[in-house]
């Protein structure tokens, strides 16, 4: 009798710890492989961003690009686990009115846009591995995110 309760415990234990294992090893729901943003101006001059979510995920941490907002308007670090919002949930003229960033540029860029959202954090980024990467110089033209759209 003691040695059949044992082997079930033995059998319970491996099961416990394989399962576990299993649920910490499961993929979590890192959104769409490609996100559509198109422009908010009702004559945009821009055609829309098909943005590579998954090709960014093989090389980025999610913190790199995803952020959240504190009570207050300011920008709170991402922390794993943390809701990713649509960008458009934060700037916009109602959370972010008035608020820009300085990327270097002739003038600061406006948060409360998604274009200034988008040319502050990704084209900053783009121009970066440029500059440390000569053979990814493409990266800071304007027709790598706004591809012309086929007729």
């Amino acid at each position: 009798m003691k040695s059949k309760l044992i082997v079930l415990g033995i059998v319970l234990s491996f099961l416990t710890v394989t399962g576990l294992a299993g649920m910490g090893m499961a993929e979590t729901d890192k959104g769409p492989a490609e996100i559509m943003i198109k422009p908010t101006a009702k004559k945009p001059k821009k055609p829309p961003v098909v943005f590579p979510h998954a090709k960014h995920q093989e090389k980025l941490e999610c913190k790199t690009c995803h952020h959240g907002m504190d009570k207050e308007g300011k920008q709170v670090p991402y922390k794993e686990g943390m809701k990713s919002e649509k960008c458009a949930s934060c700037h916009n003229a109602d959370k972010l009115a008035g608020k820009t960033v300085d990327v270097g540029w002739k003038k600061p860029l406006k948060l409360d846009t998604l274009k200034g959202a988008g040319h502050g954090r990704c084209l900053k980024c783009h121009k970066e591995a440029a500059k440390k990467d000569k053979k990814m110089k493409k990266l800071k033209k304007c027709s790598n995110c706004h591809k012309k759209q086929k007729k």
